[in-house]
């Protein structure tokens, strides 16, 4: 990046005229790579690396989940051939780092807010589709992890969507959101509630409320009663499945969960709170059309 300052230096109108053989002795380098990069001052090289570093920018921002490794299967997916190791350049230059990352500095707080708190802890609803809450959690099969986002309607204390995979990233997110969306008949106007986790700030996850008029809500920064609603749900799931045994694959602890949710929460676990009824039941009597429409 020394040459244009070769180039000033050398030009007509330079306050003190200094020629080019000089400059690039004193900087170290030869004549003729000063004038090869004249003739063409941005390589094709050059020019490939602002390309990829553009959609390496826009996939981390989509979701500030991905890592290098990541961000390289994203721009591979869009037809651009790239190696790790020049994506991992291409990430460092930029301070790309997944929010997850070890190496990327000292731990960090949650990033700001994208929605105003619209809830402020009054986990109450007078009608189905008026308030919902999400959030993720994490378990450890011997062959890895496995997360969870799930949302869940305040009213009923339904499970009204979720998502499952091996990686966290805002995509488990919006799945979750959009299963909730397609089982509810795309409602307009709820509140959807969540902490302050990089997979609900994502752009993602943040265009999916707004296209299909959902509200965002989001709680402060170390405040756990702000969705203590939603952990409850989790703490249920903690000790009723994924503590129970040991689970050897992420497959057969899917399933546990999903047969768990479906059949055992749903159907089956009466809650005070709902006058003894399951959130089926509680649905069937008080909100008919709802139920016919979940199930």
């Amino acid at each position: 990046m020394s040459y244009p300052l070769v180039r000033d230096l050398a030009a007509a109108d330079a306050p003190v005229r200094v020629p080019v053989a000089v400059t690039c002795r004193v900087l170290g380098f030869s004549k003729q790579a000063y004038y090869r990069w004249l003739a063409k001052p941005i390589s094709d090289r050059g020019l490939a690396d602002a390309y990829l570093t553009n959609a390496a920018v826009d996939a981390h921002r989509d979701d500030p989940a991905f890592g290098y490794r990541f961000i390289a299967d994203e721009l591979a997916a869009n037809g651009h051939v790239v190696s790790e190791r020049r994506v991992w350049r291409l990430c460092s230059q930029q301070r790309l780092f997944s929010v997850f990352s070890k190496k990327a500095g000292p731990a960090r707080r949650p990033g700001p807010p994208v929605h105003d708190d619209l809830v402020a802890r009054r986990f109450t609803a007078a009608e189905p589709n008026r308030l919902w809450l999400t959030d993720l959690t994490e378990h450890r099969a011997s062959e890895g992890k496995l997360y969870l986002c799930a949302v869940k309607d305040v009213y009923s204390n339904r499970i009204v969507g979720y998502s499952i995979s091996h990686r966290m990233k805002a995509s488990l997110a919006v799945a979750a959101l959009r299963m909730a969306i397609r089982r509810r008949g795309c409602p307009t106007g709820t509140i959807v509630h969540s902490d302050r986790g990089s997979q609900f700030r994502a752009t993602r996850y943040v265009r999916a409320l707004a296209n299909n008029g959902l509200i965002g809500s989001m709680g402060r920064i170390g405040a756990c009663a702000d969705n203590a609603a939603m952990e409850s749900f989790f703490s249920l799931l903690q000790n009723n499945v994924l503590d129970t045994r040991r689970w050897e694959t992420r497959e057969d602890l899917r399933l546990a969960i999903v047969t768990w949710i479906e059949r055992t929460y749903h159907r089956r676990r009466r809650q005070r709170t709902l006058g003894k009824l399951t959130p089926i039941q509680f649905e069937t009597l008080y909100q008919p059309a709802t139920a016919t429409a979940a199930a």
